[in-house]
């Protein structure tokens, strides 16, 4: 088993005011030569929006673009005529392929926005851009991983990778063991709250590790935890 470790007080950062943001791999004005992306997963973002603030109108191309809101509420438009508003317990999927133009705002005026978002390459580029948002809350459950994106349609969600996205929220003693896919993948794991030690190596709120050249990764819960698997080629 071969991994990496990026340690969240490593992330690269920058403070906007209306914005506060933490870059896992590099993006914007950080830039890592070590840090560039894990396999096909290309951006981990994590955001914090001030209310009624939010990021204009913007393109995207050839990118699979996932958000997870954790706290308050996420509005989104774009140039296929989609406006939406989400919330914990949401995502949204948006592939850019040939284009797309799209904002993304925090729809209170009272309560700050925080939410992660992800990029990962595409399998095929150039395709018609297509965007949804789906409510996950019936596919989770306490104590174990709940698959949110898969490329099967065994989930909720799907993009156009061979990706696989779970969501844990594990209480304090449990073991769980991820089984990865396709011997080709990898696993990145980002710790959103708690503590958990993978590979005889502990990760706390908002650390991230990659995992792979292995069938499967063993995830032992030493604090309350939420955690976020994402699994993608190499």
């Amino acid at each position: 088993m071969k991994q990496v470790v990026d340690k969240a007080n490593s992330r690269g950062h920058a403070n906007h005011g209306w914005l506060k943001t933490y870059h896992t791999f590099s993006f914007a004005n950080y830039y890592n030569p070590k840090r560039m992306h894990f396999g096909m997963l290309r951006v981990l973002n994590d955001d914090t929006v001030a209310p009624r603030e939010g990021f204009d109108m913007h393109p995207h191309k050839n990118m699979e673009v996932i958000s997870i809101p954790l706290h308050g509420y996420l509005r989104h438009g774009d140039s296929i005529k989609n406006s939406e508003v989400i919330t914990p317990g949401d995502i949204q999927v948006m592939s850019a392929g040939t284009g797309i133009i799209h904002s993304e705002f925090n729809d209170s005026a009272e309560e700050q926005l925080a939410f992660l978002q992800i990029w990962v390459l595409p399998r095929e580029e150039n395709t018609s851009p297509k965007y949804n948002n789906y409510d996950i809350r019936p596919v989770l459950k306490d104590n174990q991983f709940s698959l949110i994106i898969a490329p099967d349609g065994s989930a909720p969600a799907s993009i156009n990778q061979d990706a696989w996205f779970s969501l844990g929220t594990l209480d304090a003693g449990q073991v769980k063991e991820y089984k990865l896919h396709h011997k080709n993948n990898g696993v990145y794991v980002f710790i959103i709250e708690g503590e958990v030690e993978i590979n005889n190596t502990v990760l706390s709120k908002r650390d991230g590790a990659g995992f792979w050249e292995t069938d499967h990764i063993f995830i032992e819960v030493l604090k309350n935890s939420k955690v976020l698997l994402m699994e993608v080629p190499m």
